[in-house]
């Protein structure tokens, strides 16, 4: 079916358009439809334009967003026994005796968890502060989040505080909420759908990268000792700096300037500054399309978007896929690595060498990931990441029921960790958020994130607080209860999802219209219109118009 959209002659008049000799005659001149315009290299392929901004925009987007959030989740592991001698000498200065071991241990679960409470609340702020800000400026205010958590962890030590401590682990999960919402909108508001699912996977990258990171700068002969484990803390800013230097030379999402700002001059420079080409008509046709079925909805609300029949089933896969993501148990091992190599019997001093692999494994991972996605497909990476988690979440459980048996069975629970890890980052590490950009459209898009990551952050946070008691509770049988949640994803996205490669969004809401029953309305508007002008009837809609422009009309 052909697409065309009837716009001003002077509405995109800027734009510089290239029209081959195929496209419609009746069309304005200089206009082209997005199907008949195609680019192109040899051998019929369509071109991937990998821009420098777009790389640069993804770098440093990622560097000081997701990638802190990796850094946070693993920089305390190394220092834990420092940081809770110095939880144990404040507390005998303050009250005269030495900690309970039972409240000690509820302090550092604390410690650790408040993490997901910070990211909790920073994933509310999301859809308010990016409704006046943009994108890109939610992640420039959002440094000052991650200056001031690093400069109170940093000075805990010296102040004899350990709740500077605790409020700078909650601190830095605002950060880690408001980017883990806000990164992902934007990569994939930037980014053409042909690489959508490979950007996409930067924010997998840089946390996998972040968790490296943390674990190497951990080593006892960097800043993994007693005198200098704040530092670890203080780095933090590197990161937040370099994102609040750079980004601001980038330019907002083009979609977002589009269709929340009505901005058609910026959002046309911005898609020439991140596709890298002048002629963007096909970009700007395809979010005027969108707009035109948006254009008597407003931004939707939580509450709208839980209560919308046709989105139901894409909120519930949203909903199960973050679950998953985060009761899976990875976040488990990336908390308590240390101690859980210590309980597989492998030497104190050879721990934090070994950790610092599976870092590496991640990474690695998480590369091959982004790698293969755009040919692979999601559906198939999330379903054989979950499933080999789950295969290996056994083996880990008879290794370490039979660890005192051989020598070596200590060492094959370390090949199974690094298999569990290489077998999330090869998947679902990374595809959840890209699954929630590419589920809704853009009026849905913040409620969406803002479902997810409280769901994500929901389940880090009664990940964190609850296994060190569900370790101590079943010893070695405790992954069981992550092989049943994993083989439960597993078996979700079998026979729910579908595949989402380089399809539109409309297209993937087609994909879900027959499981919800019900069709988006517009849609159905649209419809109707098309079978009228098939008839030869033609009833042009005042309505039709964005932010006061010619209307538009979509055949």
């Amino acid at each position: 079916m052909l697409k065309r959209i009837n716009m001003d002659a002077g509405e995109l008049s800027f734009v510089p358009l290239a029209c081959g000799s195929s496209c419609p005659g009746e069309l304005p001149s200089g206009l082209c439809p997005g199907r008949c315009r195609r680019s192109s290299v040899p051998g019929g392929r369509r071109r991937k334009d990998w821009s420098c901004s777009l790389v640069v925009a993804s770098l440093v987007g990622a560097f000081g967003s997701s990638f802190l959030y990796g850094y946070s989740l693993s920089v305390v592991n190394a220092p834990t026994p420092y940081i809770k001698a110095f939880y144990n000498e404040t507390w005998k200065r303050r009250h005269g005796h030495p900690i309970h071991s039972d409240t000690l241990t509820l302090l550092w679960s604390v410690t650790v968890s408040i993490f997901a409470i910070g990211g909790l609340v920073g994933t509310l702020m999301v859809k308010m502060i990016g409704k006046f800000l943009g994108r890109s400026n939610m992640l420039l205010v959002n440094n000052g989040f991650a200056i001031s958590a690093a400069l109170l962890m940093a000075c805990s030590l010296v102040a004899g505080t350990f709740e500077m401590l605790i409020v700078g682990r909650f601190i830095m999960g605002i950060d880690g909420g408001v980017a883990l919402s806000a990164l992902p909108m934007y990569l994939n508001e930037i980014s053409p759908k042909e690489i959508r699912g490979s950007l996409g996977q930067v924010t997998a990258i840089f946390i996998c990268v972040g968790v490296f990171f943390g674990q190497l700068l951990g080593l006892p002969e960097l800043l993994g000792k007693e005198s200098t484990w704040p530092h670890l803390f203080g780095v933090i800013v590197v990161p937040a700096l370099v994102q609040l230097v750079s980004l601001p030379f980038l330019p907002e999402s083009p979609r977002y300037l589009l269709l929340e700002k009505h901005d058609e001059v910026a959002a046309v420079k911005a898609f020439q500054t991140f596709l890298g080409k002048a002629d963007v008509s096909r970009e700007m046709e395809a979010a005027l399309a969108e707009s035109r079925v948006q254009r008597n909805l407003r931004l939707a609300s939580v509450l709208e978007l839980l209560r919308a029949p046709f989105l139901r089933w894409q909120v519930i896969t949203v909903v199960i896929t973050m679950a998953c993501y985060q009761l899976c148990g990875l976040n488990a091992i990336w908390f308590y690595t240390n101690s859980i190599f210590g309980k597989a019997g492998i030497p104190q001093d050879k721990i934090p060498y070994i950790t610092l692999s599976t870092g590496g494994i991640e990474t690695l991972a998480a590369i091959v990931s982004g790698l293969v996605i755009e040919r692979w497909g999601r559906r198939p990476l999330l379903i054989g990441g979950f499933g080999l988690m789950a295969v290996f979440f056994g083996t880990l459980t008879v290794t370490l029921t039979l660890q005192d048996h051989a020598p070596w069975i200590p060492y094959l629970s370390i090949v199974c960790i690094l298999a569990i890890i290489a077998s999330f980052c090869s998947g679902p590490g990374g595809i959840p958020f890209i699954l929630t950009g590419e589920f809704f459209q853009q009026a849905h898009r913040p409620a969406a994130f803002l479902i997810a990551g409280t769901v994500n952050w929901l389940s880090n946070f009664t990940v964190g607080l609850l296994f060190p008691f569900l370790q101590k509770s079943l010893d070695s049988y405790c992954f069981l209860v992550f092989a049943t949640i994993c083989i439960a994803g597993t078996m979700y996205f079998y026979f729910i999802l579908p595949e989402t490669k380089n399809r539109t969004h409309m297209e993937i809401s087609q994909a879900f219209a027959k499981r919800n029953k019900a069709h988006l309305p517009e849609e159905k508007a649209d419809s109707t219109s098309v079978q009228e002008k098939a008839n030869g009837r033609s009833d042009p809609d005042p309505s039709c118009t964005l932010d006061g422009h010619s209307p538009n009309s979509i055949v």
